[in-house]
């Protein structure tokens, strides 16, 4: 019972996430961004990584591309992409696209590691996306029709292939690394490449970096802290017990805390087909969890 409560935190601070994402989008570009999140959390993991230092490098150098390429899809690549896609695309459509995680994850399990899906898992996927769109469109499928993409979706779409890939990858995850080892190992390699790539696509770690509004910060700051660190840590945790397919369908929580946030910050209304959706997602998720399945 345990791990799921910590997934479904996990799916409320990635929830926030994307809130704030898009709120500081015209005070920060989304590179500088995701480098001075991951910053942060490298510089509080430095005292764990230094006492740790002879385990951490070992594994590394023993496991460097699987540790690389994890850290480039699930660091690096994922939220880089994901704040780009934040510049252009609505919430509404970016919650829609965020739905198609789970389905993405046992399409490219079953293609990548031939794993299979249980036939109540399947129903639970079916109804819970169901449910995310029933939100998405307010309860009137004529809804559907009014939906309009642009580059920001296409960005949105390919940090949540990326995310699966991710997810999947973990698996093959150095298992000799506890939990926080391996996260510090990722954020760090993460980190790296996001440098990398700053200087590379022409941006300067000058005298604007430290110019920003105190309150960008300390959003980059709650970024640091529970998107990053405790999320990602609770998230590889779930995927280690339950498997990529049970824990990738957790995701479809996110556009529930988007409706209570906007219910509790924004005073926007709780309407009934919030309710229809959110058992819909309940259900999917209720039938995925207990599912009698092999870790996917």
């Amino acid at each position: 019972m345990q791990i799921y409560i910590l997934l479904i935190l996990t799916v409320f601070f990635w929830s926030t996430n994307f809130v704030l994402g898009r709120y500081v989008h015209d005070s920060i570009d989304p590179l500088t961004l995701s480098l001075l999140r991951w910053s942060f959390v490298v510089a509080i993991l430095l005292p764990y990584i230094y006492t740790k230092k002879s385990i951490l490098f070992k594994a590394l150098r023993e496991n460097f591309l699987i540790l690389l390429l994890l850290g480039a899809l699930g660091i690096a690549g994922f939220n880089a992409v994901l704040y780009f896609g934040l510049q252009y695309t609505s919430a509404t459509n970016s919650l829609l696209i965020n739905s198609s995680i789970p389905i993405l994850i046992i399409v490219l399990n079953l293609l990548i590691t031939k794993t299979k899906i249980q036939n109540k898992q399947l129903v639970g996927i079916i109804l819970s996306t169901i449910g995310v769109i029933y939100l998405v469109i307010k309860g009137d499928f004529t809804n559907i029709m009014k939906l309009s993409f642009n580059k920001g979706d296409f960005l949105i779409i390919i940090s949540s292939l990326i995310w699966a890939l991710y997810s999947i990858f973990l698996k093959y995850k150095p298992k000799e690394l506890k939990p926080f080892e391996f996260m510090s190992l990722i954020a760090l390699l993460g980190f790296i490449i996001l440098l990398i790539t700053y200087y590379a696509t022409g941006h300067q770690l000058d005298a604007k970096i430290l110019g920003y509004d105190n309150s960008v910060y300390l959003i980059v700051l709650y970024m640091a802290i529970f998107p990053s660190l405790l999320s990602f840590y609770f998230w590889n945790k779930g995927i280690l017990e339950l498997g990529a397919n049970t824990t990738g369908q957790f995701t479809h929580l996110m556009p529930v805390f988007g409706i209570f946030l906007a219910f509790i910050f924004l005073g926007e209304t709780l309407e009934s087909f919030h309710i229809y959706g959110i058992l819909l997602i309940a259900i999917g998720i209720y039938l995925s969890m207990f599912a009698k399945s092999k870790k996917a």
